[in-house]
């Protein structure tokens, strides 16, 4: 494993002074926020006597998950094998892939990973945990696993009814040790989308806690009950028996969580610059950030959102990024921002609707620490596999 300071050396290639200095587009992280946002959910955990296991995919550097070890998380959560193999090779020592591995060249690489860090990794399905099994016993090897709930988002996870008898096959099994049961549920309240995240994560937790506790009464022995987003962390890590929470968008925060009402946008560390690069009328503004850019996933106009445009244009009231194209976003200019004359050249800030797919577009962040600003790699960017 490497130390912190060859990780530093690492990620730490070039300093610029200013924003004149930065070509755009460029993704901008303010340090001073960052760190701040990544105290406050450190100090939520303590509040609460909740393990924070922060998932990395909102970063995606383990500069930054070190920090977050540092500030109190017992290791981190990926997605992805390939970025939890980035993160161990920089000194993370304990990681959970809350995601299922089902072939046997990812389950081959996570067994080699554990015998040299902590690892859990998920499990959703029977087929799944037959073929975790299979190649662990053949190397007389034992994982680590938590097995996945779906407590409305019809994403992975088994069905909640049908998560007991999983359970207690998976822990018949003797190479995988059943330790856990997670969630990802995001803002969802009775199965729908909801601003209301308290009553969410108040539901999640409880969702989670019941199964934990009917698991134990059919002699599972369930350890970790691991739950909350970034919306519900706050709220789910309250519910009693909840002993684990894992927020990622907390870290930089954007566009999406404070329309949720879980941060201001003074609390956002993330922001894009961009080059004015057309003025085709006085309404209308086209920047050099496209699709390559800003995330698209999180759409205008969706529900519960209900957000105008791809991002919030720092210091224009009534400017709209209101169109993307791969390398052209046109901003709508109100009255207010008219008056702004903005020219051929300015160069504008942007926080993007949803940080967390923004960062995986970018090869490098500019860490801003004052006035100077340091190009750091995203070293798991694109380790998809």
């Amino acid at each position: 494993m490497e130390s912190l300071e060859t990780t530093k050396t690492l990620e730490t290639l070039e300093k610029l002074e200013g924003l004149e200095a930065i070509e755009t587009p460029s993704l901008l992280i303010d340090a001073v926020r960052m760190d701040r946002n990544i105290e406050t959910m450190a100090d939520v955990a303590r509040i609460h006597q909740v393990n924070l296991r922060p998932h990395a995919k909102t970063h995606k550097i383990p500069a930054i998950a070190l920090k977050q070890i540092e500030a109190g998380a017992v290791g981190i959560t990926v997605a992805k094998i390939a970025e939890a193999e980035v993160m161990a090779a920089h000194g993370i020592s304990n990681i959970f892939v809350a995601y299922p591995l089902v072939t046997a060249s990812k389950i081959e690489r996570a067994i080699r990973l554990s015998e040299q860090i902590e690892l859990i990794v998920g499990v959703d399905s029977l087929a799944g945990a037959q073929q975790l099994e299979h190649i662990a016993s053949r190397h007389g090897h034992s994982l680590q696993v938590r097995l996945e709930i779906d407590t409305g988002l019809r994403r992975t996870g088994v069905l909640y009814e049908q998560a007991a008898a999983l359970a207690a096959e998976i822990s018949a099994m003797p190479h995988l040790r059943l330790t856990g049961i997670y969630t990802f549920r995001g803002s969802l309240l009775a199965s729908k989308p909801t601003l209301d995240v308290a009553a969410a994560g108040k539901e999640e937790g409880a969702l989670m806690v019941q199964l934990a506790e009917h698991l134990r009464t059919q002699g599972i022995a369930i350890t970790d009950v691991s739950v909350g987003s970034t919306p519900t962390a706050a709220y789910a890590a309250a519910v009693e028996g909840v002993t684990e929470v894992r927020p990622g968008t907390y870290v930089f925060h954007d566009r999406m969580q404070a329309r949720l009402g879980v941060c201001s946008l003074e609390d956002c560390a993330g922001s894009v610059l961009v080059t004015v690069v057309s003025r085709p009328s006085a309404d209308l503004a086209i920047v050099d950030g496209g699709s390559k850019t800003f995330a698209t996933d999180i759409q205008p106009g969706t529900e519960p959102l209900q957000l105008k445009g791809f991002g919030h244009i720092l210091g224009l009231a009534d400017a709209t990024l209101a169109r993307l194209t791969e390398e052209h976003g046109m901003i709508e200019l109100g009255p207010l921002a008219q008056a702004a004359n903005l020219q051929i050249g300015d160069k504008l800030r942007i926080i993007p609707n949803h940080i967390c797919s923004t960062v995986n577009l970018h090869n490098h962040v500019m860490m801003q620490h004052g006035h100077t600003y340091t190009r750091t790699p995203v070293l798991a960017r694109g380790m998809l596999e």
